[in-house]
């Protein structure tokens, strides 16, 4: 956990599959009496698990495991690489176009937060985290009061694997918190967003999305999670001439390949550069 920077759901899912594996197997957590343990057991097991689940699940099925087996390896308590027994699970990188709503939907979700209260001022700050700056959920609930650079006009973002990052704080993001964290008053806690029911206590990721139902409803947009927004904001800066290239620095992508699945999502300029069918007027 503390070398690779994972976070303690991720330890939990892992440590998870271990018990499971090992009940399984009849084998000892304590002293992992698991030298004879084969190949076909790892397999049966995958196999097993897999029954169940979405492909993207099955996928994180298939890393959980492995991590398992080269541990047991480094470890000299298997007699065998059995990494190379978890087979990978078959699915196609970037067949999709990325879910998103308009611009417009957008806004009507922000204009449904009641301002002038404690609950509809907070779920307006993390609607605008969202939509300005296209955050992730679990970003948002580890802001902290640190992270608010005033002066500066910036903020610190706290992402995955311990990466921080340093964004502009734009004017309306900026006038969402302040109205929020004045309303909230002094906590015992450097965090920023709170839970409003005793004992009050920092949000867990989820509830972010649970933010982004509740407007949904509120404003009649069909029901979409935290991630739509961070997608919409994509399509908005495509959309305004912002190169692929800007946009993954402000979706902070360490991987262009993950920022240019945000092609697909600008029809209207792939209309202009598709070939015509044979024989067919465009």
């Amino acid at each position: 956990m503390d070398e690779r920077g994972l976070a303690p759901t991720t330890v939990l899912r892992y440590v998870s599959l271990a018990s499971r594996f090992f009940a399984e197997h009849g084998l000892r957590e304590r002293d992992l009496a698991v030298r004879d343990l084969t190949g076909a057991e790892v397999s049966a097991f995958l196999l097993a698990e897999l029954d169940r689940l979405s492909v993207t699940s099955a996928k994180a099925r298939v890393a959980e495991l492995r991590s398992l087996v080269r541990f047991l390896r480094l470890r000299g308590l298997t007699g065998f690489a059995l990494a190379h027994a978890v087979p990978p699970v078959a699915g196609w990188r970037d067949v999709d176009v990325p879910h998103t709503i308009t611009a417009a939907d957008v806004e009507r979700l922000l204009l449904s937060c009641e301002r002038s209260g404690h609950l509809g001022a907070r779920d307006y700050a993390i609607l605008t985290l969202l939509a300005r700056l296209g955050l992730r959920s679990v970003e948002v609930a580890r802001m902290e009061l640190e992270d608010l650079d005033w002066r500066a006009g910036e903020m610190t973002v706290r992402g995955k694997a311990r990466r921080f990052d340093r964004l502009p704080l734009p004017v309306d993001v900026g006038d969402a918190l302040e109205g929020y964290l004045r309303l909230r008053g002094a906590a015992n806690t450097r965090r920023v967003f709170l839970t409003l029911r005793a004992p009050t206590r920092p949000i867990p990721a989820g509830l972010v999305s649970n933010v982004v139902a509740r407007a949904c409803e509120r404003a009649g947009v069909a029901r979409v999670g935290a991630h739509r927004l961070r997608h919409a904001l994509a399509r908005e800066l495509l959309r305004h001439g912002a190169s692929l290239i800007d946009i993954g620095q402000v979706l902070r992508h360490t991987d262009l390949a993950s920022t240019a699945i945000y092609a697909k999502v600008d029809l209207e300029r792939l209309r202009e550069v598709a070939a015509a069918w044979p024989g067919e007027s465009r």
